[in-house]
């Protein structure tokens, strides 16, 4: 995903995503210790892959593959808010830079 991929960072989650041959987009989350225990990020997980279901009624031109990371305050944000979050970065992702690889 580093390689060919591309970054979005919003206020709940940071966004990378690299276009795939599919049609459709695909999700992945990553979810570390530093969200918060168990309970916390499984909170999380289920909160994204709520918006995601709910984003993917929508046909989008090119499929992605998309991973999501998770900010603390994601956990206990509107899911409203949430939802418009995760829009906004899936409509900037195609424009967005490329992924740097962390040194």
């Amino acid at each position: 995903m580093q390689t060919g991929g591309r970054r979005v960072a919003t206020r709940y989650l940071t966004l990378l995503g690299r276009p795939n041959e599919l049609g459709r987009d695909r999700l992945g989350i990553i979810a570390s210790r530093k969200l918060g225990g168990a309970v916390v990020r499984n909170r999380a997980k289920r909160r994204i892959r709520e918006v995601f279901r709910r984003a993917a009624a929508a046909p989008a031109p090119e499929g992605f593959d998309l991973v999501v990371i998770p900010r603390r305050d994601l956990v206990d944000a509107p899911f409203a808010a949430l939802t418009a979050d995760f829009d906004s970065a899936r409509r900037r992702l195609p424009r967005a830079g490329p992924a740097r690889r962390p040194s």
